[in-house]
């Protein structure tokens, strides 16, 4: 610990001499100093993008680009840690490691001013669907950010439970009470402080929850633990991908996602939601593994975790659908498919 703080400190140095003054929100990138630390522990076990400390993930961009390693896009960088840091985890039967490797994803970003929200990853897609699933939390002073916010959580907390953590740790991503969108100074109510282990939005019970016990427990459902079986190849990577024309069929007058239907799934398909906003189908659950498989994912205990994980990755694909040109331009959107992974997970017996 020690010796990462000095390294830190050399860097901060560096960092503040080598860019120029810009405008930026007060610092708050260690105020969860405890999963910055963990997470840099597995990402340095198997680090062949050569990124420099999980905490440039957390700063703007202009700064972030002094840690990036190989990851040619700072907007991707927390994305690309946490990918890399879940796969080694991993990989080591590391649970907990996992589980913080998902709430560092979550964790806000430092932006431009109090009430900026920060920009979404759209060059690199993670390779664990767990880590893809999930969107760093915003500016709790940005516009609509209580709903974001809670979404991003409720999201985690599934994942969390998926590979065997609490699903209650979700709360420990949230981030500071809102700030004054008009304060000159951007300071908001945010703490920074590297010195402390835990993290000070805890010690100093700065910490706002984005949902309740019970909203966590009621949006898990039926999510159980999952296998750990090592996968040391997987990790996102910092090359975009070449440019590719997406066929992409919506029904012109199409505004929420398709209804779930109760039909017999056909070849022994656990999963009966049948609805593919933008071509995307949730990828067929038969009985495999440790129980119940998830086509091109990992194997379930339980059938109402897989069938979770299924819904989980169609929303993924739906997402980057909505994200693309092809996508906006037959009229996709990420509502659309948050509707449709709702409609999904209902579909669940």
């Amino acid at each position: 610990m020690l010796q990462r703080f000095i390294v830190l400190l050399a860097l901060v140095s560096s960092v503040s001499w080598a860019l120029p003054v810009v405008r930026r929100e007060v610092p708050q990138e260690h105020s969860h100093e405890q999963f910055l630390t963990s997470v840099n522990k597995n990402l340095q076990l198997d680090n062949p993008d050569q990124i420099v400390d999980s905490v440039f993930a957390l700063l703007g961009n202009a700064a972030a680009t002094q840690g990036l390693g190989k990851i040619a896009d700072p907007t991707c960088l927390q994305l690309a840690i946490a990918d890399r840091a879940f796969t080694n985890a991993k990989a080591a039967g590391d649970v907990q490691g996992q589980v913080d490797a998902l709430i560092f994803r979550a964790l806000e970003r430092n932006t431009g001013k109090v009430g900026l929200a920060s920009d979404p990853c759209t060059s690199i897609t993670a390779v664990n669907p767990e880590i893809a699933a999930i969107q760093q939390h915003q500016d709790p002073a940005s516009a609509n950010a209580a709903q974001v916010n809670k979404d991003i959580v409720l999201e985690l907390a599934r994942q969390i439970a998926a590979v065997g953590g609490d699903p209650l740790d979700a709360l420990k991503s949230g981030t500071f009470a809102p700030g004054d969108v008009n304060d000159p100074t951007a300071k908001g109510n945010t703490c920074d402080d590297l010195g402390d282990p835990i993290g000070c939005i805890v010690t100093k019970n700065l910490l706002v929850e984005d949902a309740t016990a019970e909203e966590i427990q009621a949006a898990v459902g039926g999510a159980a633990a999952t296998t750990t079986a090592a996968n040391p190849e997987a990790t996102a990577t910092g090359t975009c991908a070449a440019p590719t024309t997406v066929t992409v069929t919506v029904a012109p007058a199409a505004t929420a996602a398709p209804a779930a239907t109760a039909a017999p799934a056909a070849s022994g398909n656990l999963q009966s939601f049948t609805g593919a906003l933008g071509g995307a189908a949730a990828p067929s659950v038969n009985p495999g593994g440790r129980g119940f498989q998830v086509d091109g994912s990992d194997d379930f205990l339980n059938v109402g975790a897989a069938l979770g994980r299924s819904c989980d990755i169609q929303h993924n694909k739906c997402a980057n659908i909505a994200n693309s040109a092809a996508g906006r331009s037959a009229g996709v959107t990420v509502e659309q498919c948050d509707e449709q992974n709702n409609t999904c997970r209902a579909a669940i017996a």
